[in-house]
């Protein structure tokens, strides 16, 4: 055990403890043990190659004490004087160590006794998304210049450009432009997923009426609503709505993709409703349907990446299942959160809040440069 018992065999007491000792000293991942009064006393021979200390040198020191050790402060700036706990949190020492922690408050009758901190590294695992996000990134821009090519060709052949065409050609035409756009959303979406995952996706803030937003990402959908007969609503609160400070391209981007979808998946004559609420720090958006719904079963997948539910794929086969992952990291970009509620063959409804800033300054932090 890694705390001492009030009461306890002193001799099995110790050979406990040795033998806790010498288990550690043997795990892949590194470990430390403050005591009671934050101080460490222990750490295993992989904790101190991952800080580049020695045990001698830290022990018995306090996490302020430990800072001053270089590979030490980010690990004492995240966890703190009180040792907060975290779990699995991504820790980046450079460019060649990435660290998740996990730190875990022992305690006996409700009274904290140590606090153990692991320390796993999945520095193969972030190097190996960084290359693949590379070569997602290369292969899209190679790959938009062309298809941009052939669609800007078939377009000029569907405006008869040069020269007449007849309704079989057109049809074909026409079958291949829109196969084309297809490609050419997925390479956007792929470019996107790809500016995420290298942190650099948020990149003009300014103020907005979110009112203004959404009643423009709407307009987009008139015909695909009249087309299917769907109403859609926009409720807001009386008076106006405080200004935003957001990347409006970006949070249309996530807009879209939420209405898109419940424009597609609601049946023709349904109704989609769109509220805004105001709450004293935040505005929250809801976006309701009556659609087909979620499965209960597959809810904790909606906003991974190339997701599309079961009943999806079975209706509709176009989609790249990255809309909603893209839409939920610009929403967390901004600070706010997403949610959402769903009921198969009943419908769903997407949250999400969007903070409501006071003054310009508080934009101007560490974290917006």
């Amino acid at each position: 055990m890694f705390w001492k018992k009030k009461k306890s065999n002193k001799e099995s007491e110790s050979q406990l403890y040795e033998n806790d000792i010498t288990i550690t000293r043997y795990l892949i991942d590194g470990l430390l043990v403050f005591d009671s009064e934050n101080r460490l006393f222990l750490i295993n021979p992989s904790a101190e190659k991952f800080l580049e200390v020695r045990e001698e040198e830290v022990l018995g020191k306090t996490i302020l004490e430990l800072s001053r050790f270089a590979r030490f402060a980010p690990l004492a700036s995240l966890l703190g004087g009180g040792l907060e706990e975290y779990f699995r949190k991504e820790l980046a020492f450079n460019s060649n160590l990435v660290l998740e922690i996990t730190s875990v408050h022992m305690k006996i009758e409700g009274e904290r006794v140590s606090t153990l901190v692991i320390m796993h590294d999945i520095t193969r695992e972030k190097l190996a998304e960084k290359m693949k996000a590379e070569f997602v990134t290369l292969a899209a821009h190679q790959l938009r210049t062309p298809i941009s090519g052939v669609k800007w060709s078939l377009k000029t052949l569907l405006d008869e450009e040069v020269g007449k065409i007849n309704k079989k050609q057109r049809a074909i035409i026409e079958q291949a432009y829109k196969t084309n756009n297809k490609v050419v959303n997925l390479i956007r979406d792929l470019l996107s997923v790809a500016e995420i995952e290298e942190g650099r996706y948020l990149k003009k803030l300014s103020l907005w009426n979110i009112e203004d937003i959404i009643s423009s990402v709407i307009d987009g959908f008139e015909p695909q609503l009249k087309k299917k007969k769907i109403k859609i609503k926009l409720q807001k609160p009386k008076g106006d709505l405080p200004k935003i400070m957001v990347d409006v391209e970006r949070l249309k981007v996530a807009l879209n993709n939420i209405i898109k979808n419940a424009v597609r998946y609601t049946f023709g004559g349904g109704i989609i409703t769109v509220l805004l609420i105001r709450h004293e720090k935040y505005i929250e958006v809801e976006v309701k349907d009556t659609g087909i719904g979620i499965p209960l079963s597959q809810q904790n997948k909606v906003f991974t990446k190339f997701f599309r539910s079961s009943n999806v794929m079975k209706i509709d086969t176009e989609g790249t299942g990255l809309g909603l992952y893209i839409a939920k990291n610009i929403i967390e970009a901004h600070d706010g959160r997403i949610w959402f509620e769903s009921e198969e063959n009943k419908g769903t409804t997407f949250y999400f809040t969007i903070p409501i800033k006071k003054q310009y300054g508080e934009f101007l932090t560490e974290e917006f440069y």
